[in-house]
């Protein structure tokens, strides 16, 4: 007795495997996002911070000829490549979750 707007069990067992797919695929992006190393740098390139691609902070590099012009130099040329790092990151993150799920706008995942 098909009917009262439920699939069959072939489509829903379709689906399950999909979200099982989808799930596994998510884990292992999960883990390429933790094992990338992206670098942004201050628009002179004497300041850089490596963030992973889950936005994880790894590693800062200043130039010693920076460090020389003082404090608020620093401060500046370390937030200029902060934001880059960060741009960078999150575009990167945005860009391979839209790749595993098609597109899709799915909670949780992303954004």
């Amino acid at each position: 007795m098909a009917g009262f707007g439920l699939p069959n069990f072939g489509q829903l067992t379709e689906a399950f495997k999909k979200a099982q797919e989808l799930q596994q695929n998510a884990q292992k992006l999960q883990e390429e996002l933790d094992a990338m190393e992206l670098e942004g740098r201050s628009g002179d390139g004497r300041a850089s911070i490596w963030l992973s691609g889950n936005q994880q902070p790894l590693r800062v590099r200043l130039a010693p000829e920076l460090l020389a012009e003082g404090h608020e130099r620093c401060e500046a040329a370390v937030l200029e490549a902060l934001v880059a790092a960060y741009e960078l990151s999150t575009g990167t993150m945005k860009t391979r979750m839209e790749e595993l799920t098609g597109g899709l706008n799915l909670p949780g995942l992303g954004s």
